[in-house]
């Protein structure tokens, strides 16, 4: 009896995927809603004003870890379709019943990359902290840094780089293929090689969370529509330059006025 329950929800795979991938992305947005910002020692104290702040070993693996489920809560949604196609491909290739753990060897190979930006951002987030360069609300502090980050931001998105690596995150088929080999590590490895695609896709839009706040939740919803916009909606390529214009012509005007809240 076990075992003829056991392959009824195997053969159900699709829907477990589905189940397991929207249940990792409610769980990623849940944490970033819910849980206090990190306590950096200075006593629940929000400074307004920029100043070297001491970063104990706690505070740092704490911050590591909120860039890490920010990063998952910020791409997962993006790289679902991806995430299924792997599975339909495990589906095919007679692995019916295994395609749920194809496919979650495939996204943790994904957030294996995106963690180690992670671990970037959060010493760069260190380094700045340490030059009083960043306000106690986690982000920048000077105006026209602010919008320099914003014109980079802008520029980036009509660099070949970026156009060669959305290409891939729009069209993921020739990655997977290219990557793939049997077994959950093969998996991985396609996840990984996908996953550094997208960080160099949209690792530079992550950067304007230095400019609007690290846990400024409005940024990340914001970051988190542009790049589902650039990698699943129509004609995606022009979108990334169209907003890339507006970033320049943004930041540009934060740097001339020096207007920015």
């Amino acid at each position: 009896m076990t075992n003829r329950v056991l392959e009824a929800v195997l053969r159900r795979d699709r829907a477990l995927t589905v189940a397991a991938l929207g249940a990792a992305i409610a769980l990623a947005w849940a944490y970033l809603l819910l849980v206090p910002m990190p306590d950096d020692g200075m006593g629940g104290m929000v400074m307004m004003e920029p100043m070297a702040m001491p970063w104990s070993a706690d505070y740092a693996a704490l911050m590591a870890v909120m860039w890490a489920i920010m990063m998952a809560a910020m791409m997962l949604p993006s790289t679902a379709p991806t995430i299924l196609l792997v599975a339909t491909i495990a589906r095919r290739q007679q692995e019916r019943g295994l395609a749920p753990l194809r496919a979650g060897a495939f996204a943790l190979g994904y957030l294996a990359v995106w963690t180690v930006f992670s671990l970037g951002a959060a010493a760069a987030q260190w380094a700045l902290d340490q030059a009083a360069m960043m306000t106690g609300e986690m982000r920048l502090a000077s105006t026209v840094l602010v919008g320099a980050v914003i014109v980079a931001a802008g520029l980036y998105e009509w660099t070949p780089l970026k156009r060669t690596c959305l290409s891939h995150c729009r069209s993921p088929l020739s990655v997977i293929t290219q990557y793939w080999r049997p077994g959950a590590l093969g998996a991985f490895r396609t996840g990984a090689a996908n996953g550094l695609y997208c960080v160099g896709c949209c690792a530079v839009l992550m950067a304007l969370l230095f400019a609007g706040g690290v846990m400024n939740l409005a940024w990340v919803a914001g970051i988190t529509a542009l790049v589902l916009v650039e990698k699943i909606a129509p004609r995606g390529e022009w979108l990334a330059r169209t907003i890339g214009a507006a970033l320049v012509l943004w930041g540009g005007f934060v740097i001339v006025h020096g207007m920015w809240t």
